[in-house]
C-alpha cells in the first residue's frame, strides 16, 4: 500500500532515444539541471596519471580527528569525561597524532588541551593536533593553549578556498584571500616559530573545489614562508570538504599537487575526505594511491552532513589485504561502546566491520557455505599442523575472521537457524513484545542451542520465553534484596535514598545529583560489591496496560560479558532488581571463586 499524500513523482518523461531495449527507465522530474558536474566548476588538468597502476602495501598515517571536527557535528558536543574516554581509547589502540580540538572556538576544547598540556596523559610519542582559523586572536589563544605541553605539537591552520567560499561566505578576491593566508600563517610562525616542538599544518579548505593553480601557489607560499624542511616537514591536507565527484577525481587532484609542489620532501601530503555522495573511503584509498601519505577522519565516520572518511574501515580494509592497518581492533565491541557513548549515536547494524549484523548470514546458502568454510579451515589447519590463526582465512561471504575483531560467528548464526526464518529475536518480539539487543540476542541463542541439544526438540515461542525468564529474571534470593528506595526532586535536582540488604547486613546511604541506576551502583561499591555496567535496554514483558517493564542489563564480570534482567510495574524498580540481579551474580562467582 502506499499513502494518498505521497509526493512521489512516478517517472514519466520519454524513454531517452539512445536506451537499449531491455532499459525502460523514462526521464524524471526531478530539477537535475540545476546543477553543474565537476568538470564545470573545477579544472583537473591532470592528463597523465600514474595512480592507477600503484597499489596499497602499507598504512598511511591515521589521524582521528572525533575530537575536534566529530564533535563540532555532535548535537550534544562532548563534556571533558566523554572526550577524556575518547581520548584514552584512541591512545590504547595505537594512534600516534590525534586533533585533539579547537581551543579558540570552545572553553571545553581549550580546557581539554590544557589538560593534556598539565599532566601524563598524552603518551610521550603522540602528537597533539590543535585547530584554528587564520586570524590573530585566534591564533594567540590557540598557541596559548599548547604552553607545557612535553608532547610534538601541531598548530592546523586553514582557511576555505574554493570560489563559491571566496565569494559569498568571506567576500574576498583571490588576492585578498592570498593576502589573508600568509598573514595568518606569518602569525602562526611569529607566535610558536620558536617552539622545537611545534610544527604547522595548513588546509585549504574545500580544496577539491579550488583551481589547482591557485591552491598551488598558496601551498607553495606557504611551505616557503614556513621554512619547511625534511627535519620540519610542513603538513598540507587537502579536504574534499563536500564530496563532489567520483573518486578517480580526488585522485587525480591529489596526484597533481603531490608532482607539482615544491619542497616536496618537506611536506607530508594529507587527505581529509567527507562523505557527501557515500564515496568517503573510496576518496582517500585512492588518495593514498596518488601520493597521500596522512589521512584525517573520524572511528566509524561521524561528522558534518553525512560524515567524515571512516579511518576504522579504511584501516580494516588494509587488514583484509594482508596490510598491517597499525592499530588494533581486536576488541571491536569496546571501540563502538566507547564511540557510541562519546557521540551519542548508535553505529548501524549493517555498518562495515563493527555493525551487529555484519557476521550473520540469515539467508540458508550463506549459512551453509560458511558452515563449509569453517569446517574446511579446521581441517587444513589440522593437516598443516598449525593453529587455524595462522593459516590464510578464505571463509566465503567474510571478508575477515570475525575473531580478529574479538567476535564469534557461530553464536550469531544460530539465532536464525534454530527457529526458522523468524529467528529467535523475531518469535520474542512478536509473541510477547520484547525487543532484545543484537549482543543479547547472541547470548540468549547461544543458551536456545544448549537447550536444543540436550532434549533434540524443536522450542516454540513458549518455550523461549520459558528459558529467557530462567536464564536471566531468575529467582529470588536473601543474598541481595531491595529494603528500600525513594528518589525525590526539588528545584531540577534529584535524591536518592537506598537501602539494601547483603548478607543479612543491611546498607543504606543517600545519593544527590545522580541517577538511581548510578546510586545502587555507587551503594553496592560501598559495600564492596562492584557492578560494572555496559549497557541497559528497557522493554516490557507483555503487551498492553497490564505488561511490566522489563529491563535488560549487560554487565562485566571477571568472565566476560554477562547479561541479567529485571522486571516490575514500574521502569525504576526494574531497573533496581536488574542491577541486584547482576551484584548477587557476582557475589556468587566470588564465593565460587574463593571456595
Amino acid at each position: 500500500m502506499h499513502s494518498t499524500e505521497s509526493r512521489i513523482s512516478t517517472p514519466a518523461g520519454h524513454v531517452p532515444d539512445q536506451a537499449p531495449h531491455w532499459n525502460r527507465q523514462r526521464h524524471s522530474q526531478m530539477p537535475s539541471h540545476r546543477y553543474r558536474d565537476v568538470h564545470s566548476r573545477v579544472d583537473v588538468p591532470l592528463t597523465e596519471r600514474d595512480w592507477p597502476a600503484n597499489r596499497l602495501t602499507t598504512a598511511p598515517l591515521w589521524v582521528p580527528v572525533d575530537l575536534r571536527d566529530g564533535n563540532q557535528a555532535l548535537s550534544e558536543p562532548m563534556d571533558p569525561d566523554r572526550k577524556h574516554r575518547f581520548f584514552e581509547l584512541m591512545i590504547r589502540m595505537g594512534y600516534k597524532e590525534i586533533e585533539v580540538g579547537y581551543p579558540s572556538a570552545s572553553q571545553t576544547d581549550y580546557d581539554f588541551v590544557r589538560l593534556i598540556a598539565t599532566t601524563e596523559l598524552a603518551p610521550e610519542d603522540v602528537t597533539i593536533v590543535v585547530f584554528t582559523p587564520a586570524r590573530r586572536d585566534l591564533i594567540e589563544r590557540t598557541v596559548a593553549s599548547i604552553q607545557g605541553i612535553r608532547n610534538p605539537v601541531v598548530i592546523h591552520l586553514y582557511t576555505a578556498t574554493a570560489p563559491a567560499w571566496r565569494d559569498v561566505v568571506l567576500g574576498k578576491s583571490k588576492q585578498q584571500l592570498r593576502e589573508l593566508i600568509l598573514a595568518g600563517a606569518s602569525d602562526v610562525l611569529e607566535l610558536a616559530g620558536h617552539l622545537p616542538n611545534v610544527r604547522f599544518e595548513f588546509s585549504p579548505e574545500v580544496f577539491n573545489l579550488t583551481e589547482p593553480d591557485y591552491v598551488l601557489d598558496i601551498c607553495n607560499a606557504v611551505t616557503e614562508l614556513w621554512m619547511a624542511t625534511p627535519e620540519r616537514p610542513v603538513i598540507l591536507n587537502l579536504p574534499a570538504t563536500v564530496e563532489v565527484a567520483t573518486p578517480n577525481i580526488y585522485a587525480d587532484q591529489i596526484e597533481y599537487m603531490h608532482k607539482h609542489l615544491a619542497r616536496r620532501d618537506s611536506v607530508i601530503l594529507s587527505v581529509h575526505p567527507h562523505n557527501d555522495r557515500g564515496t568517503g573511503v573510496a576518496c582517500p584509498e585512492l588518495a593514498v594511491l596518488a601520493g597521500a601519505q596522512r589521512v584525517e577522519g573520524c572511528i566509524f565516520g561521524n561528522g558534518e552532513r553525512t560524515g567524515n572518511v571512516d579511518i576504522a574501515v579504511l584501516a580494516l580494509n588494509l587488514h583484509a589485504q594482508g596490510i598491517d592497518p597499525m592499530i588494533d581492533f581486536s576488541d571491536i565491541d569496546e571501540i563502538r561502546r566507547t564511540v557510541e557513548d562519546s557521540n551519542r549515536i548508535e553505529v548501524h547494524a549493517r555498518h562495515p566491520y563493527v555493525g551487529d549484523l555484519v557476521h550473520t548470514a540469515f539467508s540458508g546458502t550463506h549459512q551453509d557455505a560458511i558452515r563449509k568454510g569453517f569446517a574446511e579451515q579446521r581441517s587444513r589447519a589440522a593437516h598443516e599442523g598449525r593453529p587455524e590463526r595462522d593459516i590464510e582465512w578464505r571463509v566465503p561471504y567474510l571478508p575477515i575472521d570475525p575473531a580478529d575483531i574479538g567476535r564469534s560467528y557461530d553464536a550469531v548464526i544460530r539465532i536464525n537457524s534454530q527457529s526458522g526464518k523468524g529467528g529467535i529475536a523475531y518469535l520474542l518480539e512478536t509473541e510477547y513484545g520484547i525487543e532484545l539487543p543484537r549482543r543479547l540476542q547472541i547470548d540468549f541463542a547461544r543458551r536456545v542451542q544448549e537447550h536444543t541439544d540436550a532434549n533434540g526438540q524443536e522450542v516454540g515461542a513458549a518455550q523461549l520465553l520459558e528459558l529467557f525468564e530462567r536464564s536471566y529474571l531468575g529467582g529470588s534470593s536473601p543474598d541481595v534484596e531491595l529494603l528500600d528506595l525513594s528518589v525525590e526532586t526539588h528545584a531540577g535536582a534529584s535524591r536518592t535514598g537506598i537501602r539494601v540488604g547483603i548478607d543479612g547486613a543491611e546498607h543504606s546511604g543517600t545519593f544527590d545529583g545522580i541517577g538511581p541506576a548510578e546510586a545502587v551502583t555507587k551503594l553496592l561499591a560501598s559495600a564492596g560489591v562492584t557492578v560494572d555496567i555496559l549497557s541497559l535496554h528497557q522493554t516490557a514483558l507483555g503487551v498492553g496496560s497490564s505488561s511490566e517493564a522489563l529491563t535488560l542489563l549487560e554487565y562485566r564480570a571477571p568472565s566476560g560479558t554477562r547479561w541479567v534482567a529485571g522486571r516490575d510495574r514500574s521502569v525504576l524498580s526494574a531497573t533496581v532488581t536488574a542491577i541486584l540481579s547482576a551484584a548477587r551474580n557476582s557475589i556468587s562467582m566470588d564465593a565460587h571463586a574463593h571456595a
